[in-house]
């Protein structure tokens, strides 16, 4: 324990901003899980703002998370990383307006707003995998392994947005919280390999 502290205490000051952004983005996951499992529990359902006020939080957290995490990540832009943050950055609208089309228009399923979501976690995650590479938190190796992790986190997610409608109520309620734990525990690994 005494170790922990001594390593969390001589990280840099753009570091200890990720890993703040980072346990920001694990309390919005959080709060917007509770808000789902009592939303959409198929029986005996929290509708309204008694579940409701659970997204008022998800949404300070996530909003403080990201701006920490992208605080954290601007000074080491100029740094070497294994991708250009432009082309990561524009990568990720690309990607976007790709999906938006081929599941609006293709696939027919409604367009939500777990979509921007997941491709902007899926940038904010690769964004931030690559300061700390360039931070020299990360071995070319596992740089590269968590970004394998993050991108099939994000294929996960996109699978649970696309099969959502398609599935009974039951079967939406968890096939909803995956993307949500996926979320949450992905940045929790990060921040973990980082510490030890």
């Amino acid at each position: 324990m005494k170790g922990e502290i001594i390593v969390i205490y001589r990280l840099d000051e753009q570091t200890k901003q990720i890993l703040t952004g980072n346990v920001l983005l694990i309390i919005c996951c959080l709060f917007y899980l509770a808000w789902w499992l009592l939303a959409f529990k198929p029986t005996g359902a929290v509708k309204g703002m008694r579940s409701g006020w659970l997204l008022l939080p998800a949404f300070v957290f996530g909003l403080a998370g990201i701006a920490e995490i992208i605080k954290g990540s601007s000074p080491l832009k100029l740094q070497t990383g294994l991708i250009p943050g432009s082309s990561i950055l524009f990568g990720g609208i690309v990607l976007y307006l790709i999906l938006y089309v081929l599941t609006s228009v293709v696939m027919k399923r409604q367009v939500t707003t777990e979509l921007f979501l997941i491709v902007g976690w899926a940038v904010l995650m690769l964004l931030e995998l690559n300061a700390l590479y360039a931070a020299e938190h990360f071995s070319n190796f596992t740089a590269v392994v968590f970004i394998i992790i993050t991108a099939a986190a994000a294929a996960v997610s996109l699978i649970c947005y696309i099969l959502y409608y398609k599935l009974d109520t039951a079967l939406g309620y968890y096939d909803g919280a995956i993307p949500l734990i996926l979320a949450a525990v992905i940045p929790a690994a990060i921040s973990i390999v980082v510490i030890i």
